[in-house]
């Protein structure tokens, strides 16, 4: 597609096209690579629709390849000198935590893939990573629930430092996942080869979460929100690991894999809307009164003050078109780049965490038999959570909230040998989360066998 065409498409209100912006000021690829054609040679095979997001925080959608061109190992353009595909190395598929909170059953796993990293850039990527997660959980509700993820970076190690379009588009390099901006002749679209990212992603413990990392501080990055793999993770963001602003790419992007929820913005000539009710918790055909009678979607947060500004009301205009549809606020970062979680997006976003993270985690084996010289630690979703303790069903409420129970002050009678129930109950108490079903599953439990 034509910039030109695709910004006729995918510019939200007079906002300028993704690929108009300047690049920011800052550190990029340590080497530079030789140049070739500018032009990507076509792609046969399956193709993706991803989002686009300009500098000015509007977002626009275009159909893309799976497969990319500058991939190691695919045939392609290639730079003159160029060491063997993929410079094959010791540390290529190397995984590192870089947030541990417990075990992958029990929280969720973020794996961060780099991309145009060397493997003397390995340590670079890494702390790339670091940052980009720092970006992401600066934002709520990452940032209240921090304690629900473990964060794996996977060294892709390239042949070459930086990818393709950066610093123009007549730049090309061969790397691990051939990232490459122009994608589709729109400068800030950084598009992957998603095999090569499915195959990264496999070597980390779990993947729950993908995003890529490329070594570029140019501005730029995709959502591919259509993908769905066998590992469990749906979704992929790429982000430029050197630009302080790509990271917001990544939180509207999880807003699609984590929270389930629709994209708020329009399209001028999208039309009116004309199908069935919207799934997805953020967008309805009903009025604010026709939400109340009704008690559907976000009926609860109406009135309320949200995070993003304004009032949570019905906002017409979502999902693509400009009329027949409503979302909840005017401007929430699933309409732009830059906003908070609008409140029933903060909500639906608690949800997403909880489908793959537990309230209550421990690494003290529940199979085991406990004596009184051992111990209990449990670990919890938020400082906020409610922690209570039952020994064979009655409550120690002298061990409320603490996170470590010593078996022998339990204070167990009976024979020795006898064996006890010890069962530790939390429950996170959320402002955030209204509504009844969901609250139901912020209560988790865990029990053991102890004597005395």
């Amino acid at each position: 597609m034509a910039l030109a065409g695709l910004t006729a498409l995918a510019v939200l209100g007079p906002a300028s096209a993704p690929g108009a912006a300047a690049a920011p000021a800052g550190a990029g690829p340590s080497t530079t690579a030789a140049t070739t054609t500018a032009d990507a040679p076509p792609t046969p095979g399956p193709a993706h629709q991803v989002e686009v997001f300009g500098e000015d925080g509007s977002i626009g959608r275009a159909r893309v390849p799976a497969a990319s061109p500058f991939a190691a190992g695919r045939p392609g353009p290639r730079t003159q000198g160029q060491g063997a595909p993929g410079g094959a190395a010791a540390e290529d598929g190397a995984v590192t935590p870089i947030v541990q909170n417990g075990g992958t059953d029990a929280k969720l796993d973020v794996v961060v893939v780099g991309d145009g990293y060397t493997a003397a850039e390995q340590d670079r990527f890494r702390a790339d990573a670091a940052a980009k997660w720092q970006e992401i959980t600066a934002v709520e509700p990452y940032a209240t629930y921090r304690a629900l993820f473990n964060v794996w970076a996977v060294d892709a190690v390239s042949a070459e430092s930086g990818v393709s379009g950066d610093p123009d588009r007549a730049t090309v390099r061969s790397t691990a996942l051939g990232s490459w901006f122009w994608c589709e002749e729109v400068e800030r679209l950084l598009c992957v080869d998603t095999d090569a990212v499915e195959r990264y992603a496999a070597k980390a413990p779990q993947a729950d979460l993908v995003i890529v990392v490329a070594n570029s501080a140019k501005y730029g990055g995709a959502g591919y929100n259509d993908v769905v793999s066998p590992l469990g993770y749906s979704g992929i963001a790429t982000v430029a690991g050197g630009n302080a602003k790509s990271g917001q790419i990544a939180v509207h992007e999880t807003g699609h894999s984590l929270g389930k929820l629709a994209d708020e913005y329009s399209y001028e000539d999208g039309g009116a809307y004309q199908g069935d009710e919207p799934p997805e918790a953020n967008l309805t055909e009903l009025t604010a009164s026709q939400l109340r009678r009704t008690h559907s979607k976000w009926y609860r947060w109406l009135g309320r003050t949200s995070p993003d500004g304004g009032t949570v009301g019905t906002y017409e205009g979502g999902g693509y078109h400009p009329l027949g549809l409503y979302r909840p606020t005017e401007n929430s970062i699933m309409r732009s780049l830059g906003r908070e979680f609008n409140l029933p997006g903060r909500e639906a976003m608690i949800g997403g965490f909880y489908r793959y993270a537990s309230v209550l985690a421990s690494a003290t084996p529940t199979d085991a038999v406990l004596g009184r010289t051992d111990q209990v630690t449990v670990g919890l979703a938020t400082p906020a959570t409610r922690l209570r303790w039952f020994v064979d069903g009655r409550e120690v409420r002298s061990l409320s909230g603490r996170t470590t129970v010593q078996v022998a002050a339990l204070g167990l009678t009976g024979p020795k040998g006898l064996r006890h129930r010890l069962t530790a109950v939390a429950t996170d108490p959320t402002p955030d989360v209204l509504d009844p079903e969901l609250r139901d599953s912020l209560t988790d439990s865990l029990s053991w066998q102890v004597t005395r």
